[in-house]
Formats: structure tokens, C-alpha cells, sequence
């Protein structure tokens, strides 16, 4: 029966088994940007807090649609253990480092999935996965934008102050 539920699978076992790593990583990503929520409220920077949660809201939102997508080609899809999340930073500034490189990970990530798709010829995957791409387009430009507060803004004097005040002002236009 095993063999026959695979053949109904619209998607190879190796994909599907990517695709489960990526839903733990976009639940990772969630968690992680609550943990940056946490530490920007506890620290004074309310502006911050309510940007990580918008984020964490958003990987969340990335994990579901994964999660359904394995579920609707016939695969099974795995809701993961989310260990290991970083609960102190040593400053505001490493905070939005790390969440660059959290996008950047991501970003690979999804690039690994769609170059094995290409070499299956899983085509659909292939256009599901477009969406994710897009995404992550916008996720790392928003990332970027944010650290560069830190050298445009500076963090002397008022200077934190200021940077969380302008967080939630970035936005991303394709334009």
C-alpha cells in the first residue's frame, strides 16, 4: 500500500523531504523573530518588537503555505520541533544582523530546493517555489535597508532611538 500512496504523490521523495526541512526552517525563522521581539520590547525599542513580530506573523504564514503545499501533492507533511533559538543579543545593532543572515540562509535554502526541482523536471514545484523566490527578494532587501540605518542613522546619542523609530517604515517596491 506504501508503494501505491507514493505513486499518487505528486512529488519525489527527495523533494518532499526538502520541502519538510524548509517547513522547520520558516518554523525556526518564526521563532526567532519572536525571540528578536522579545529582546527589542525588553530592551526599550518598541518599534523593532512590532517589526520581529510582523516577521515572525510572515515565516509563520511561509511555513503553513509550505506545509499545505506537501500536504496537496499527496506528500506528508511534517509539523517540526523548533529547538535551539537564540534568546540573547548582545546589542540592537546584532539583532538585525543575525536577521540578515537568517534571510540570506533562507534564501539558499530555497535555491538548493528549486535547482533539485530542475533536475527532476518538477515543474510545478518549480512555479510554486517562484512565489517563495519573490519573497525572499523582499525579505533580504528589508533586512539590508534595516542594518543600514545603523551606519546612515549611527547609534550615538539619540541614535538607537532613531533607528527603531524608522524599522517599521521600510517597504520594498518591485518598481
Amino acid at each position: 500500500m506504501k508503494d501505491l500512496m507514493r505513486i499518487k504523490c505528486l512529488i519525489s521523495q527527495d523533494i518532499e523531504t526538502l520541502l519538510n526541512q524548509q517547513i522547520k526552517k520558516e518554523a525556526h525563522s518564526s521563532s526567532l523573530y519572536l525571540s528578536m521581539a522579545s529582546w527589542c520590547n525588553q530592551n526599550g525599542y518598541d518599534f523593532s518588537a512590532d517589526y520581529f513580530t510582523k516577521q515572525s506573523e510572515e515565516e509563520r504564514m511561509h511555513q503553513l503555505k509550505l506545509f499545505k503545499y506537501v500536504l496537496d501533492m499527496g506528500g506528508n507533511a511534517v509539523s517540526p520541533e523548533v529547538t535551539g533559538i537564540k534568546t540573547d543579543f548582545a546589542g540592537f545593532r546584532e539583532v538585525f544582523e543575525d536577521a540578515l543572515e537568517a534571510e540570506i540562509a533562507i534564501t539558499q535554502s530555497f535555491k538548493n530546493i528549486y535547482s533539485k526541482c530542475q533536475k527532476e523536471q518538477d515543474f510545478v514545484t518549480m512555479e510554486f517555489l517562484n512565489w517563495f523566490l519573490k519573497e525572499q527578494r523582499e525579505e533580504e532587501y528589508k533586512a539590508r535597508r534595516a542594518l543600514e540605518l545603523f551606519e546612515v542613522i549611527g547609534e550615538e546619542g539619540t541614535g538607537r532611538w532613531e533607528i527603531d523609530k524608522h524599522v517599521n517604515k521600510i517597504s520594498y517596491s518591485e518598481q
